[in-house]
């Protein structure tokens, strides 16, 4: 887009979109959210075609070729468009279980790691469980997620 306004293309060259959808990624026990491109290498560029867009995008560092099978860029069909840009809007689907409420688990990870306990409520919205351990001789309700325990 930097390109598009230096070279005063923004009537002709409207919208340029790096496919990408939210993931839910495990690092070091943390859960964090973040963007991952599922179509990598490729960029989705609304233009009106002509030699001075087609110049501005084929010159644009780190665009090494285009879709299509001649020299010039093929363009998306108009429904595969909206499919691909409706994708990026589809929500990370739940945490998938094979938990029950009533399970006997073991604490794999954290600071109960060996604790032994049972389920007694899945939350699959936020991928965690309520366990209830024994923490002291007493039963303590602490809450997981889903790759903290293990089924026994």
């Amino acid at each position: 887009m930097q390109r598009v306004k230096a070279n005063n293309l923004e009537d002709q060259i409207s919208e340029v979109v790096v496919p990408t959808q939210e993931k839910i990624e495990v690092r070091e026990g943390k859960k964090r959210t973040v963007q991952e491109k599922f179509l990598p290498g490729y960029v989705l560029v609304k233009m009106e075609m002509n030699e001075n867009t087609w110049q501005v995008i084929r010159n644009t560092e780190g665009v090494t070729g285009f879709v299509g099978t001649g020299k010039k860029p093929t363009p998306l069909n108009p429904e595969e468009a909206k499919r691909i840009l409706a994708y990026m809007d589809v929500e990370q689907p739940a945490f998938q279980t094979s938990f029950a409420v009533g399970d006997a688990v073991k604490v794999v990870d954290g600071p109960f790691t060996d604790f032994v306990g049972s389920i007694s409520e899945i939350n699959t919205d936020k991928g965690q469980v309520k366990v209830l351990l024994s923490v002291f001789g007493r039963e303590t309700p602490v809450i997981l997620d889903f790759l903290q325990i293990t089924r026994l």
